[in-house]
C-alpha cells in the first residue's frame, strides 16, 4: 500500500484519468472524469457503467464512501486511492460491505484493488463531535481485536499498540478543541496505526456485534463499534487476558480497559442501546446473527449466541 500525507501529493499516486466518489459536500481536489455523489450506493453494476472510461477510482470520504468504492474496485478490477475524511480505517483492507442509501446492509465482499491511501489532516476539521468520536473508538476497536485474533501477529501487535496510545492520548483533546490541526493529525496517525495492524490481521467480536447492530437497523458502524468494543473487550479479558491487558497499558488502563474505553465513547453519547431505538426484543436476533460472522469466528474463543445476547442486554 502505498501511504501520503497532505492533499499535494494525491496527483503522484494517480495513474490516469480518475472516476471520483464523494458527496455532493466535497469537491474533486484534482481533475476527474466523471463522479458519484448518492453513496453508500448498493447497484455496483449501475457504478460501473458510470465508471467506464476510468483508469483508477478516487474515493473521498468516511467508510460508507470508501466501501462503496471498494465494492466498485472489485466488481471493474480498477485500483482505488482513498482519501480519508473520518477515522474508520476502511481504506486499509480489501474487504467491504455494500448499503443500500438507507444504510442497511445489502451484502459485501472482498478483493477490493487497493493502490493508495492519501492522508489529509485539514479535511477532518469540519467532522462533527458524534462522527469524531464513533469513527476513532471503531479505529480503537482496530487496534485491540488486533492484538488477540487468532490471526494476530507481532508485525500488527506494533501498529495495534501505536494507534491505541495515540487515539486514547489525542481523542479527548480532538474533543475538546475540534480546530486543533496538531490533535487532528495525530489521532488520524492513530487510526492510521489502527487500520494498517487491521490489515494485517483480522476483526474480532467487537466488530461482528456492531456490524449485526448497524447491518440491520442502518445506525452508524462507528456508535455500534463504540458500544460494542467495552462488550467485547470484557467478554476476551477470560480468554485472551494478556493481549486485553497489553491494550489496556497502550490506552493508560491496565487493570479497566473496557472501563477507559467507555469514558471515551461517553465522549460522542454513546452508552446505551436504547439511544439508537434498537428494540431489546430483538436482541436474540442479532445475537444470532453477530454469532456467525466472521469476527466472532476469528475472536480467540467465538461467542455463542446466548452469551453476545447476555452482553448486548447489559447496554439495552
Amino acid at each position: 500500500m502505498i501511504v501520503r500525507w497532505g492533499l499535494d501529493t494525491l496527483p503522484d499516486v494517480l495513474d490516469g484519468p480518475a472516476f471520483f466518489l464523494a458527496t455532493e459536500r466535497w469537491e474533486a481536489p484534482v481533475e476527474v472524469i466523471g463522479r458519484w455523489s448518492e453513496l453508500p450506493h448498493d447497484d455496483l453494476q449501475e457504478l460501473a457503467v458510470a465508471a467506464d472510461g476510468a483508469a483508477v477510482l478516487l474515493a473521498l470520504g468516511g467508510g460508507s464512501t470508501i466501501d462503496t468504492a471498494k465494492g466498485l474496485s472489485a466488481e471493474t478490477g480498477l485500483p482505488l486511492v482513498s482519501v480519508p475524511t473520518t477515522y474508520s480505517g476502511a481504506e486499509w483492507t480489501t474487504y467491504f460491505g455494500v448499503r443500500d442509501p438507507g444504510r442497511r446492509m445489502r451484502g459485501g465482499g472482498s478483493g477490493a484493488h487497493t493502490h493508495a491511501i492519501v492522508y489529509e489532516p485539514e479535511l477532518t476539521l469540519g467532522l462533527p463531535r458524534a462522527e469524531t468520536v464513533g469513527t476513532a473508538l471503531n479505529a480503537l476497536a482496530h487496534a485491540a481485536e488486533a492484538l488477540y485474533v487468532k490471526q494476530r501477529n507481532d508485525e500488527a501487535d506494533a501498529h495495534a499498540l501505536s494507534g491505541a496510545r495515540l487515539i486514547a492520548d489525542w481523542l479527548p483533546r480532538v474533543v475538546e478543541v475540534p480546530v486543533d490541526v496538531e490533535a487532528r493529525t495525530q489521532l488520524l496517525l492513530g487510526a492510521a496505526e489502527a487500520g494498517e495492524a487491521l490489515g494485517l490481521s483480522m476483526l474480532g467480536l467487537g466488530h461482528a456485534i456492531a456490524q449485526a447492530l448497524g447491518g440491520r437497523y442502518g445506525l452508524s458502524h462507528g456508535a455500534m463499534n463504540a458500544l460494542a468494543l467495552p462488550l467485547a473487550l470484557r467478554f476476551n479479558a477470560g480468554v485472551a487476558p494478556a493481549a486485553v491487558r497489553r491494550f489496556g497499558e497502550a490506552i493508560g488502563a491496565p487493570d479497566d480497559p473496557a472501563g477507559r474505553v467507555e469514558e471515551l465513547a461517553a465522549l460522542g453519547g454513546f452508552a446505551r442501546l436504547s439511544a439508537f431505538g434498537v428494540p431489546e426484543d430483538e436482541l436474540d436476533d442479532v445475537a444470532e446473527v453477530a454469532a456467525s460472522r466472521a469476527g466472532n469466528q476469528a475472536n480467540p474463543r467465538s461467542a455463542s449466541p446466548a452469551e453476545i445476547a447476555a452482553l448486548l442486554r447489559s447496554i439495552a
